[in-house]
Protein backbone atom coordinates (compact mmCIF):
# COMPACT_ATOMS: atom_id res chain seq x y z
CA UNK A 1 0.00 0.00 0.00
CA UNK A 2 1.39 3.31 -0.66
CA UNK A 3 2.51 5.76 2.05
CA UNK A 4 -0.56 7.69 3.80
CA UNK A 5 -0.34 10.77 6.27
CA UNK A 6 -2.42 9.93 8.83
CA UNK A 7 -3.22 13.98 10.56
CA UNK A 8 -4.68 13.67 13.87
CA UNK A 9 -6.18 16.33 16.49
CA UNK A 10 -5.64 16.10 20.13
CA UNK A 11 -8.45 16.99 22.45
CA UNK A 12 -11.71 15.28 21.60
CA UNK A 13 -10.12 13.16 18.82
CA UNK A 14 -6.87 11.07 20.08
CA UNK A 15 -6.93 11.79 23.47
CA UNK A 16 -9.98 10.32 25.32
CA UNK A 17 -11.98 12.10 28.15
CA UNK A 18 -8.96 10.94 30.41
CA UNK A 19 -6.86 13.53 28.42
CA UNK A 20 -4.58 10.25 27.25
CA UNK A 21 -4.23 7.70 24.36
CA UNK A 22 -5.62 4.32 24.79
CA UNK A 23 -3.62 1.55 24.56
CA UNK A 24 -5.68 0.65 21.38
CA UNK A 25 -5.17 3.25 19.34
CA UNK A 26 -1.39 4.17 20.01
CA UNK A 27 -0.73 -0.07 19.16
CA UNK A 28 -2.79 1.08 15.72
CA UNK A 29 -0.60 3.79 14.87
CA UNK A 30 2.47 2.42 15.92
CA UNK A 31 1.57 -0.57 13.33
CA UNK A 32 0.68 2.11 10.70
CA UNK A 33 4.00 3.81 11.18
CA UNK A 34 6.03 0.24 11.04
CA UNK A 35 3.94 -0.24 7.91
CA UNK A 36 5.42 2.97 5.87
CA UNK A 37 2.69 5.72 6.93
CA UNK A 38 3.70 8.95 8.47
CA UNK A 39 1.79 10.14 11.69
CA UNK A 40 1.12 13.97 12.42
CA UNK A 41 -0.35 16.10 15.22
CA UNK A 42 -2.67 19.28 14.41
CA UNK A 43 -4.08 20.79 17.27
CA UNK A 44 -4.83 24.04 18.56
CA UNK A 45 -2.66 23.41 21.50
CA UNK A 46 0.70 25.55 21.94
CA UNK A 47 3.84 23.19 21.34
CA UNK A 48 4.73 22.72 25.29
CA UNK A 49 0.98 21.52 25.90
CA UNK A 50 0.97 18.86 23.16
CA UNK A 51 4.70 17.90 22.89
CA UNK A 52 3.90 14.90 25.68
CA UNK A 53 1.84 13.46 23.13
CA UNK A 54 4.18 13.53 20.28
CA UNK A 55 6.85 11.90 22.63
CA UNK A 56 4.45 9.00 23.55
CA UNK A 57 4.24 8.20 19.54
CA UNK A 58 7.84 8.76 19.17
CA UNK A 59 6.82 11.19 16.05
CA UNK A 60 9.68 12.39 13.80
CA UNK A 61 7.68 14.78 11.23
CA UNK A 62 6.66 18.44 11.91
CA UNK A 63 3.92 19.05 13.90
CA UNK A 64 1.07 21.68 13.52
CA UNK A 65 0.21 24.14 16.62
CA UNK A 66 -2.16 27.15 16.97
CA UNK A 67 -4.15 26.01 14.49
CA UNK A 68 -1.60 26.54 12.40
CA UNK A 69 -0.63 29.51 13.04
CA UNK A 70 2.71 27.85 14.27
CA UNK A 71 4.32 24.57 12.28
CA UNK A 72 7.90 23.62 13.18
CA UNK A 73 10.10 20.41 13.37
CA UNK A 74 11.09 19.39 17.04
CA UNK A 75 14.04 17.90 15.89
CA UNK A 76 15.00 19.14 12.72
CA UNK A 77 15.87 22.62 13.24
CA UNK A 78 16.56 22.74 9.16
CA UNK A 79 12.73 22.63 8.73
CA UNK A 80 11.38 25.61 7.79
CA UNK A 81 9.49 27.22 10.96
CA UNK A 82 6.34 28.45 10.23
CA UNK A 83 4.63 31.10 12.13
CA UNK A 84 1.99 33.97 11.62
CA UNK A 85 1.35 35.75 15.07
CA UNK A 86 -1.88 38.60 15.08
CA UNK A 87 -0.94 42.30 14.71
CA UNK A 88 -0.20 43.68 17.79
CA UNK A 89 -2.19 47.13 16.79
CA UNK A 90 -5.61 44.71 16.35
CA UNK A 91 -4.72 42.97 19.42
CA UNK A 92 -5.19 46.59 21.49
CA UNK A 93 -8.32 47.07 19.32
CA UNK A 94 -9.95 43.87 20.44
CA UNK A 95 -9.22 44.25 23.84
CA UNK A 96 -10.39 47.60 23.64
CA UNK A 97 -13.91 46.67 21.84
CA UNK A 98 -14.32 43.99 24.74
CA UNK A 99 -14.84 46.37 26.92
CA UNK A 100 -18.51 46.83 25.76
CA UNK A 101 -19.03 42.93 26.11
CA UNK A 102 -19.33 40.45 29.42
CA UNK A 103 -15.96 39.05 29.34
CA UNK A 104 -14.22 36.67 31.80
CA UNK A 105 -10.68 36.98 30.41
CA UNK A 106 -8.37 37.16 27.52
CA UNK A 107 -5.49 35.24 27.21
CA UNK A 108 -2.69 36.41 24.49
CA UNK A 109 0.31 33.70 23.76
CA UNK A 110 3.62 34.55 22.09
CA UNK A 111 4.65 31.59 22.04
CA UNK A 112 5.71 29.68 25.11
CA UNK A 113 5.14 33.30 27.24
CA UNK A 114 1.60 32.96 28.61
CA UNK A 115 -0.37 36.94 29.15
CA UNK A 116 -3.14 37.12 31.21
CA UNK A 117 -5.49 40.07 31.26
CA UNK A 118 -6.98 38.90 34.98
CA UNK A 119 -6.22 36.87 37.54
CA UNK A 120 -7.89 33.27 37.38
CA UNK A 121 -6.70 30.07 38.24
CA UNK A 122 -9.11 27.95 36.82
CA UNK A 123 -8.07 29.53 33.28
CA UNK A 124 -4.59 29.40 34.28
CA UNK A 125 -4.40 25.44 35.30
CA UNK A 126 -5.05 25.05 31.49
CA UNK A 127 -2.39 27.35 30.31
CA UNK A 128 0.70 26.50 33.30
CA UNK A 129 1.06 22.94 31.16
CA UNK A 130 5.07 22.96 29.63
CA UNK A 131 5.52 25.75 32.27
CA UNK A 132 5.57 28.96 30.63
CA UNK A 133 6.66 31.98 31.51
CA UNK A 134 3.01 34.10 32.83
CA UNK A 135 2.45 37.83 32.82
CA UNK A 136 -1.11 38.83 35.07
CA UNK A 137 -1.99 42.37 34.00
CA UNK A 138 -3.98 44.47 31.48
CA UNK A 139 -2.72 43.04 27.95
CA UNK A 140 -2.84 46.78 26.61
CA UNK A 141 0.25 47.35 29.08
CA UNK A 142 1.82 44.11 29.42
CA UNK A 143 2.00 42.78 25.53
CA UNK A 144 4.57 43.73 23.70
CA UNK A 145 5.01 41.37 21.02
CA UNK A 146 2.71 39.90 18.23
CA UNK A 147 0.71 37.01 19.84
CA UNK A 148 0.39 33.79 18.07
CA UNK A 149 -3.04 33.51 19.52
CA UNK A 150 -5.49 35.50 21.67
CA UNK A 151 -8.27 33.70 23.77
CA UNK A 152 -11.23 35.44 24.66
CA UNK A 153 -12.98 34.01 27.23
CA UNK A 154 -16.69 35.72 27.30
CA UNK A 155 -20.06 35.00 29.37
CA UNK A 156 -21.97 32.37 27.28
CA UNK A 157 -24.70 34.24 26.42
CA UNK A 158 -21.84 37.19 24.91
CA UNK A 159 -20.05 34.53 23.15
CA UNK A 160 -21.96 35.00 19.89
CA UNK A 161 -22.16 38.04 20.10
CA UNK A 162 -18.31 38.76 20.12
CA UNK A 163 -17.74 36.59 17.29
CA UNK A 164 -20.42 38.70 15.56
CA UNK A 165 -18.53 41.46 15.90
CA UNK A 166 -15.22 40.11 15.04
CA UNK A 167 -16.50 39.34 12.19
CA UNK A 168 -18.21 42.54 11.05
CA UNK A 169 -14.58 44.82 12.16
CA UNK A 170 -11.62 42.68 11.66
CA UNK A 171 -12.59 39.64 9.04
CA UNK A 172 -9.62 40.75 6.93
CA UNK A 173 -6.99 40.54 9.85
CA UNK A 174 -8.26 37.34 12.23
CA UNK A 175 -10.04 34.34 12.17
CA UNK A 176 -11.81 33.01 15.09
CA UNK A 177 -13.32 29.66 16.48
CA UNK A 178 -14.94 28.44 19.60
CA UNK A 179 -14.07 25.85 22.06
CA UNK A 180 -16.15 23.38 23.48
CA UNK A 181 -18.08 22.94 26.75
CA UNK A 182 -17.20 23.59 29.29
CA UNK A 183 -15.24 26.75 28.41
CA UNK A 184 -16.94 28.05 25.12
CA UNK A 185 -13.61 30.39 24.72
CA UNK A 186 -13.36 32.27 21.60
CA UNK A 187 -10.04 31.67 20.03
CA UNK A 188 -8.41 34.07 17.64
CA UNK A 189 -5.10 33.83 15.15
CA UNK A 190 -4.09 35.69 12.48
CA UNK A 191 -6.64 35.62 9.09
CA UNK A 192 -6.06 32.73 6.32
CA UNK A 193 -4.43 30.38 8.89
CA UNK A 194 -5.61 27.17 9.61
CA UNK A 195 -5.13 23.60 10.47
CA UNK A 196 -4.78 22.65 6.56
CA UNK A 197 -2.56 25.28 6.05
CA UNK A 198 0.10 23.39 8.14
CA UNK A 199 -0.69 19.89 6.67
CA UNK A 200 -0.43 21.40 3.33
CA UNK A 201 3.21 22.33 4.22
CA UNK A 202 3.64 18.88 5.94
CA UNK A 203 2.26 16.63 3.32
CA UNK A 204 4.56 18.58 0.59
CA UNK A 205 7.53 18.31 2.22
CA UNK A 206 7.16 14.57 3.06
CA UNK A 207 5.49 13.96 -0.76
CA UNK A 208 2.20 12.60 0.48
CA UNK A 209 -0.30 13.95 -2.09
CA UNK A 210 -3.46 15.17 -0.85
CA UNK A 211 -5.70 11.77 -1.72
CA UNK A 212 -3.25 9.53 0.72
CA UNK A 213 -4.33 11.92 3.96
CA UNK A 214 -6.55 10.35 6.53
CA UNK A 215 -7.39 13.41 8.84
CA UNK A 216 -9.23 13.06 12.54
CA UNK A 217 -11.25 15.70 14.13
CA UNK A 218 -13.96 16.55 16.25
CA UNK A 219 -14.58 20.08 16.49
CA UNK A 220 -14.67 23.67 14.53
CA UNK A 221 -11.10 24.38 14.10
CA UNK A 222 -11.18 21.02 12.34
CA UNK A 223 -13.57 22.21 9.27
CA UNK A 224 -10.19 22.64 7.32
CA UNK A 225 -8.07 20.04 7.59
CA UNK A 226 -11.44 17.63 7.32
CA UNK A 227 -12.46 19.39 3.97
CA UNK A 228 -8.61 19.12 2.89
CA UNK A 229 -7.63 15.72 3.24
CA UNK A 230 -8.33 13.02 0.72
CA UNK A 231 -10.19 11.03 3.68
CA UNK A 232 -11.91 13.61 6.25
CA UNK A 233 -13.04 11.49 9.71
CA UNK A 234 -14.83 12.83 12.51
CA UNK A 235 -15.44 10.94 15.78
CA UNK A 236 -18.28 9.85 16.74
CA UNK A 237 -18.14 12.44 19.30
CA UNK A 238 -18.14 15.48 16.65
CA UNK A 239 -20.22 18.55 16.23
CA UNK A 240 -22.67 17.65 14.06
CA UNK A 241 -21.24 20.37 11.38
CA UNK A 242 -18.34 18.47 10.73
CA UNK A 243 -19.87 14.96 10.92
CA UNK A 244 -21.76 16.61 7.91
CA UNK A 245 -19.12 17.57 5.68
CA UNK A 246 -16.72 14.15 6.78
CA UNK A 247 -16.36 11.30 4.47
CA UNK A 248 -16.64 9.03 7.41
CA UNK A 249 -17.79 9.23 10.82
CA UNK A 250 -16.45 6.58 13.53
CA UNK A 251 -16.31 5.91 17.19
CA UNK A 252 -15.87 8.33 19.74
CA UNK A 253 -12.50 9.67 21.18
CA UNK A 254 -13.32 7.23 24.18
CA UNK A 255 -14.02 4.21 21.76
CA UNK A 256 -10.62 3.64 19.65
CA UNK A 257 -12.65 5.39 16.87
CA UNK A 258 -9.21 6.15 14.84
CA UNK A 259 -7.77 2.72 15.61
CA UNK A 260 -11.34 1.39 13.78
CA UNK A 261 -10.68 3.39 10.93
CA UNK A 262 -7.13 3.16 10.15
CA UNK A 263 -7.08 -0.81 10.90
CA UNK A 264 -9.59 -0.95 7.80
CA UNK A 265 -8.22 0.92 5.17
CA UNK A 266 -4.97 0.54 6.12
CA UNK A 267 -5.29 -3.38 6.28
CA UNK A 268 -3.29 -3.01 9.50
CA UNK A 269 -2.87 -6.06 11.27
CA UNK A 270 -2.02 -5.95 15.31
CA UNK A 271 -1.14 -8.55 17.88
CA UNK A 272 -3.69 -10.31 19.71
CA UNK A 273 -2.66 -9.29 23.03
CA UNK A 274 -3.46 -5.46 22.51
Amino acid sequence: MKQHLIVLDLDGTLLTDEKVISKKTEQTLKAAREAGHQVMIATGRPYRASEPYYRQLNLDVPIVNFNGAFVHHPDDRSWKTFHEPISLPVVSEVVEALQDFNVHNVVAEVMDDVYVHRHDEKLLNIFTMGDPSVTVGDLRSYLTDNPTSLLIHPELEDQEKIRRHLAEVHAEVIDHRRWGAPWHVIEVIRHGLNKAVGISKVSEWLNIPQERIIAFGDEDNDYEMIEFAGTGVAMGNAINGLKSIADEVTGTNNEDGIATVLEERLNLRLESKI
